[in-house]
């Protein structure tokens, strides 16, 4: 998958993330842009050490499970650590 390609999912996994995850998240497209890459790194991570599954094309079912799960857990961990910041 190339640049553009890491770009798109990390916009689209991260707008789901933020739609999915009730609360107040700050940040802008920006933010959900490196959220969603972040977590689709971070998804791919886990899901090779755990289960032996990686991230594969742009348009394989489990690269977008991944980079959801990835960017729900990202945007959690952000929560937590911005909660008491106004």
């Amino acid at each position: 998958m190339g640049f553009l390609g890491w770009i798109v999912l990390g916009l689209l996994a991260g707008a789901i993330a933020k739609a999915i995850l009730p609360g107040k998240q700050s940040g802008g497209w920006l933010a959900t842009l490196l959220l969603g890459v972040v977590g689709a790194l971070l998804g791919g991570f886990i899901g090779s050490a755990l289960f032996n599954i990686g991230l594969g094309t742009f348009w394989d079912l489990r690269t977008w499970l991944l980079a959801i799960g990835g960017s729900l857990l990202a945007l959690f961990v952000w929560g937590l650590i911005t909660k008491n910041k106004s």
